[in-house]
């Protein structure tokens, strides 16, 4: 897929530390975004994706999920921006599965929802005033929204929250030429979560319900977004684009 057009525009990913996330700010910035690149804990990762983009771009540091996390994201990019507008913003920064109900806390469930579902929100409310119009917003869902999985209940919840939101935002939004869409990647081996597809026969089973007969990538999932952050993407808007290969689209 090429994506063309983009130079001169800015784009925040968040937890762009590594993983999915460091895709999308590599490939945004092969568009010619500059990207501020994100991350919650992990600042050597982030300025690792700082330089596999050539430097174009700056790094922001602020766990989500805690007080004033918005504020600090906000703050930090307004400072660098120094009164330029921001264009794209992918929320990408997530808290993992927590299992099953019956291994669920409320500390963990709070958690879920404070980074998944409150941050994002809130960081879409703050940064309102410095999109351009005609800025793009793109969330990262999960199939986990269309699949019952029971190890991923309160997980698929916050994705699906999300989901609702980005439909809703795209009315309200759609005044202002402003897109708001989401990408929901399957089962996406990356170099953060690459051992867990170790366990004996997972790839195996996982590949065997795919229709394209794959793991998933994170290039594979960023391209998607680079897409829907360019301007090709203007006539597309509160959707939600399945990026799984297919994952349980039927009996196999």
């Amino acid at each position: 897929m090429i994506v063309s057009n983009m130079n001169a525009k800015v784009a925040l990913v968040t937890g762009a530390s590594r993983g999915i996330g460091r895709a999308i700010a590599e490939r945004l910035a092969a568009a010619g975004c500059e990207v501020a690149v994100h991350y919650g804990r992990d600042k050597a990762g982030a300025e690792e994706t700082l330089a596999r983009i050539g430097g174009r771009g700056f790094v922001i540091g602020a766990e989500l999920g805690v007080p004033g996390d918005v504020e600090s994201v906000v703050d930090q990019l307004d400072a660098e921006l120094a009164g330029r507008r921001l264009d794209v913003l992918v929320n990408n920064a997530a808290a993992s599965p927590a299992g099953p109900i019956g291994a669920d806390t409320e500390a963990a469930f709070d958690r879920l929802v404070a980074v998944n579902v409150r941050a994002p929100y809130f960081l879409i409310q703050r940064l309102l005033p410095m999109l351009s119009d005609d800025g793009r917003i793109v969330s990262i869902s999960s199939v986990a929204t269309r699949m019952a999985n029971p190890a991923q209940t309160s997980f698929a919840m916050t994705k699906g929250a999300l989901e609702t939101m980005t439909v809703t935002l795209a009315q309200e939004l759609g005044a202002r030429g402003i897109t708001v869409n989401a990408v929901a990647p399957g089962a996406t081996r990356t170099e953060a979560n690459g051992a867990i597809f170790e366990t004996p026969g997972l790839t195996e089973l996982i590949v065997a319900q795919t229709a394209l007969g794959r793991l998933g990538g994170a290039d594979d999932v960023a391209e998607v977004v680079a897409f829907l952050a360019s301007p090709a993407a203007r006539w597309i808007t509160g959707q939600v684009v399945d990026a799984s290969g297919g994952l349980h689209l039927g009996v196999g």
